[in-house]
């Protein structure tokens, strides 16, 4: 990345006084083009923080005074653009007023900016988030180089807001209403050259030109923002609107409830009333956005997001890097672990039994190759990384060893007496089991110490979290180096201690075992999985066990079971003779077509109607106090370090709620929690994660407490 002017600039004038910034450094060249570079001081990357805009509002008034040929606002960093505003001062607000009165100061720097009489130009490399493609939309005129870093996109709407430093306004009048409201509501991160396809940016450069000089270029030849086309423009009346937007509600309402997540509604209705008038569509925009800030949801989703970074911060404590990956077990779980591991470019072996265990594992990383990569030269250079490897040839070379195979105490132990004495030094040897204790499986090693878990959850494409497992006996560094090795596949490592089920698969037995109590008593499976989805879970416990698979179910409880004879028949000892009959008639959920539900083309069949007259709240009730009765004795327990973690595991672990902010975070604060609806909604089916995706499934790089 450029961090200086052309060659030939004039000396410094007294009228730019670089010395005065803290944040920006400024230089000019022959031709009086003033060249901005925000480099905010102390900071790996650069975000909109309020430092940096009271300084940004005294460069705008240098440029006012002086009437350089052209302004460019560029990067001073090699981590990116501007991520965005710094989510940190975000908690300082306490009303909805304070709020719009911050926003409309923002506002007026930027139309200011909008006003100049200069050329401005915005030069973009690296990400541009948020409040960054927000002032960048302010300038005349947008050029993106065109790099893997570069992402631009608008990522408030995960927060509980959208965007509120005039981006709603000037988006959809720049790219026309239906491509950036597309845009707003997905959240979606998008490259140079697929911006500028949508309009978002105007030029895009190649990888080996400078940015300056496309930029100066650009001043020199007066450019400008052109607008959308036609289609852009006439979907920004008001008939188009008023048609689009209810197209739009029905399409957010498969993903969202209003009552749980407001702000893509509120972005939609405000659209909708005045896209077609930029000011006042800008006025509502501060006042929507005001009220959403200081909203239980955003407050919520502020504190996920800050989860997530103490989750990466787990992953920073060792400089371990992994190259080879060794899975043995080419099950549904191994496969995709190793289809995973080579997705995030290490080279992986793949061991079983016969190579008929493994071929299926590598039809399947083939499908996911294609979809993730879509080049076919990529997906063949994928699958060249993936080996085959019966007869365990690869083990030697291995950086880390992860057994995957079925849940069979003396299977596992056998194997890893195997393959301890033929790993390399300072290889990691791990276990995906679900709920085996650690101690239990290492007791067979010459070095226990060295063992450790790394449970993955399913799907593991989809699902961002890995349980990474210690006990009193594991040695520390291996921790962190299973740490940093999920990081460097791009999971987030949850340390938990070793104990029976471990965190999730703990907290969900007693929950998903509560349901079937109720299913049992006469509560039909469709009303118990309509009233968590109505508590804000992404499926629910009926549909999630027959996901889950009911034979680990099964396993995973009987690993849970007390001695306690008394207990244990407390602990719903009747629910897993109930499984048991199933499992015992093949009847395994998902996998097998049938379980509690029938299944179709990978879907639950639920009856409609059925729900209707339940007392959703009430179920809800007594599904979700299992769950927080679970966590709060694993938290005593110290089956993970504390609250933070524990939230956070549950969070991306089995979707708890993310508006909710945690199932610890709801308890404490739960009179400012959204009701629970008894509106039966029957959701389309999807998997049991937190609806984060771009934040966490293929996380490019990292994006650290910004917007």
């Amino acid at each position: 990345m450029s961090t200086a002017a052309d060659s030939g600039n004039l000396p410094d004038r007294a009228s730019y006084p670089e010395q005065h910034f803290k944040h920006w450094k400024l230089t000019h060249d022959r031709d009086n083009i003033l060249y901005a570079r925000l480099d905010r001081a102390g900071e790996r990357v650069n975000a909109l923080s309020r430092e940096v805009l009271e300084e940004f509002d005294q460069l705008i008034s240098l440029v006012e005074r002086e009437t350089p040929r052209g302004l460019v606002l560029m990067s001073g960093k090699s981590t990116g653009f501007v991520f965005g505003a710094d989510v940190r001062e975000f908690d300082g607000f306490t009303s909805a007023e304070d709020v719009t009165r911050e926003i409309n100061r923002v506002h007026e720097m930027f139309n200011r900016l909008e006003k100049l009489d200069c050329i401005t130009v915005a030069a973009i490399e690296g990400y541009c988030l948020g409040g960054g493609l927000e002032m960048s939309l302010a300038c005349n005129y947008r050029i993106a180089k065109d790099v893997p870093a570069t992402r631009l996109g608008f990522p408030e709407i995960q927060l509980g807001i959208f965007p509120g430093f005039g981006g709603s306004a000037r988006s959809v009048k720049v790219m026309g209403g239906l491509k950036a409201m597309e845009l707003m509501l997905t959240a979606r991160q998008l490259k140079a050259r697929a911006a500028k396809a949508v309009g978002l940016v105007d030029q895009v450069i190649g990888r080996h030109e400078e940015l300056v000089w496309a930029a100066r270029k650009a001043v020199l030849s007066g450019k400008k923002n052109r607008g959308p086309g036609i289609i852009g423009r006439l979907s920004n009346t008001l008939p188009a609107r008023k048609l689009l937007a209810e197209q739009m509600r029905k399409q957010t309402r498969r993903k969202a409830r209003p009552e749980h997540y407001p702000a893509p509604y509120s972005l939609i209705d405000t659209w909708e009333k005045l896209g077609g008038n930029t000011q006042k569509m800008m006025q509502e925009e501060a006042r929507a956005v005001g009220r959403l800030m200081v909203s239980s949801t955003a407050e919520s989703l502020r504190r996920v997001f800050h989860l997530m970074d103490r989750l990466k911060s787990e992953g920073k404590t060792s400089d371990f890097n992994a190259r080879h990956v060794h899975v043995v077990g080419a099950g549904v779980m191994g496969g995709d672990i190793a289809a995973w591991c080579v997705l995030r470019g290490i080279d992986v072996s793949l061991q079983d039994r016969e190579m008929k265990f493994i071929t299926p594992a590598l039809k399947r990383a083939e499908t996911l190759f294609k979809k993730k990569l879509r080049d076919p030269a990529k997906v063949k250079a994928a699958l060249e990384r993936l080996r085959p490897d019966p007869e365990a040839r690869y083990v030697p070379r291995a950086d880390v060893v992860i057994e995957a195979i079925f849940e069979n105490i003396d299977a596992k132990q056998a194997l890893f007496r195997e393959l301890e004495p033929r790993m390399k030094a300072g290889a990691i040897l791990a276990t995906n089991t679900s709920a085996i204790p650690l101690e239990t499986l290492a007791s067979v090693l010459t070095h226990p110490a060295r063992l450790i878990g790394l449970h993955f959850f399913n799907p593991v494409p989809q699902m961002p979290l890995v349980e990474v497992v210690y006990s009193n006996d594991t040695d520390e560094e291996e921790r962190r180096k299973g740490a940093a090795f999920c990081q460097q596949i791009s999971r987030f490592p949850l340390p938990v201690k070793s104990s029976p089920g471990f965190l999730v698969n703990r907290v969900l037995a007693p929950y998903m075992m509560t349901a079937l109590k109720l299913h049992r008593e006469g509560i039909p499976a469709e009303a118990l999985d309509a009233a968590a989805e109505a508590f804000g879970m992404p499926m629910g416990p009926v549909e999630l066990a027959d996901t889950v698979g009911l034979d680990v179910c099964l396993m995973v409880t009987g690993v849970l079971q007390t001695d306690d004879a008394a207990e244990s028949a407390a602990n719903g000892a009747l629910e897993k003779s109930f499984i048991q009959s199933l499992v015992s008639a093949g009847k395994l959920g998902k996998k097998s077509g049938a379980g509690l539900y029938v299944w179709k083309d990978g879907k639950a069949v639920k009856k409609p109607g059925v729900a209707d007259g339940y007392n959703l709240a009430d179920i809800a009730e007594q599904l979700i106090e299992a769950y927080t009765n679970e966590c709060i004795a694993a938290l005593q327990e110290g089956v993970v370090a504390d609250e933070d973690l524990l939230d956070a595991g549950m969070i991306f672990g089995t979707g708890f709620a993310p508006f909710r902010g945690g199932p610890l975070y709801y308890l404490a604060h739960k009179d400012k929690q959204p009701v629970v609806s008894d509106q039966v909604k029957i959701p389309e089916p999807t998997t049991a994660q937190a609806p984060t995706k771009a934040a966490h499934e293929e996380p490019e790089q990292e994006t650290e407490t910004r917007v």
